[in-house]
């Protein structure tokens, strides 16, 4: 088993790697990651680093739309694609299981997505370090969550993408209907979300918000990087500052470990339910 699916990692990797995603999506990561670090106070009219709480809600603020978007770019002819040219009917042929080809390719495009968001967000911490006089253990510590939630958010639109392109009958619908799907995931929830925080419903208890934060990976991912980079008790002046358009996944009454979970739980469930599409799929 482990041999087939290294094998179609493999390919996959190759792949990505011939037509130039790999290099796509590495420099886009770093650049935006650059420019934000050591840019982003230019509107301010300065050149400074901003304070780190700050600097990571601004990362992880890029990350919440980028990289679903990449992901989803990536994956949504993984399956569709292959089918239209003939190839996974060939794939099929040969001595692997349908689970073998789901979990290779998602191992490929793991690999692909730790490669560059981790080289991009080591790159700007060692500059970050070096460069600013923030202690060493917090900038590891909160670098490290950026990459781990980022990886997660990325795997589970890879898988989203897996999905709707093992239902859809041509690429161009898998890419228009991930696309709304971003839209309405990224953008529309947590629009509502806030305003039924800012309109203070009745009924609208603190449970039910924190149900809704782990209903959306996105907003898990957010929540997750609120949690790391913040205090538990800052000044309410602070938390204006730092929290921004993060602020309210900070009152997320879950610890770091349980987001997390709920990121991985996402990742099974998905994957699960991408298997099973497959499983019955008739080529």
């Amino acid at each position: 088993m482990f041999t087939a699916v290294l094998a179609i990692a493999l390919k996959e990797i190759k792949d990505n790697f011939r037509n130039r995603w790999f290099l796509f999506i590495g420099l886009m990561l770093t650049c935006l990651s650059l420019l934000i670090t050591f840019a982003g106070s230019a509107v301010s009219g300065e050149l400074v680093v901003a304070d780190l709480p700050l600097l990571m809600t601004s990362l992880s603020s890029m990350c919440v739309y980028i990289l679903p978007l990449t992901a989803i770019l990536l994956s949504y002819d993984s399956f569709i694609g292959e089918e239209e040219s003939g190839t996974l009917l060939l794939l099929l042929s040969y001595p692997v299981t349908r689970l073998h080809i789901i979990l290779g390719k998602l191992l490929g495009h793991i690999w692909v997505f730790s490669c560059t968001i981790g080289l991009a967000f080591f790159l700007t911490a060692i500059l970050v370090w070096t460069l600013t006089a923030f202690p060493i253990q917090e900038v590891v510590v909160a670098f490290i969550h950026l990459i781990l939630s980022s990886i997660l958010l990325t795997v589970c639109f890879v898988l989203l993408g897996y999905i709707v392109s093992l239902l859809v009958v041509e690429k161009a619908k898998a890419i228009a209907v991930l696309l709304f799907m971003w839209v309405m995931i990224v953008l529309v929830y947590d629009l509502v979300l806030l305003t039924f925080m800012v309109a203070d419903l009745q009924g609208f208890s603190n449970a039910i918000f924190q149900v809704l934060i782990l209903l959306n990976p996105s907003d898990l991912f957010r929540a997750i990087m609120s949690g790391v980079v913040l205090p538990d008790i800052l000044p309410q002046g602070d938390v204006v500052q730092y929290r921004g358009s993060n602020s309210m996944f900070s009152i997320a009454q879950m610890p770091i470990a349980g987001l997390y979970s709920g990121l991985l739980l996402w990742v099974s469930f998905l994957l699960i339910v991408g298997q099973q599409i497959f499983s019955r799929k008739r080529l």
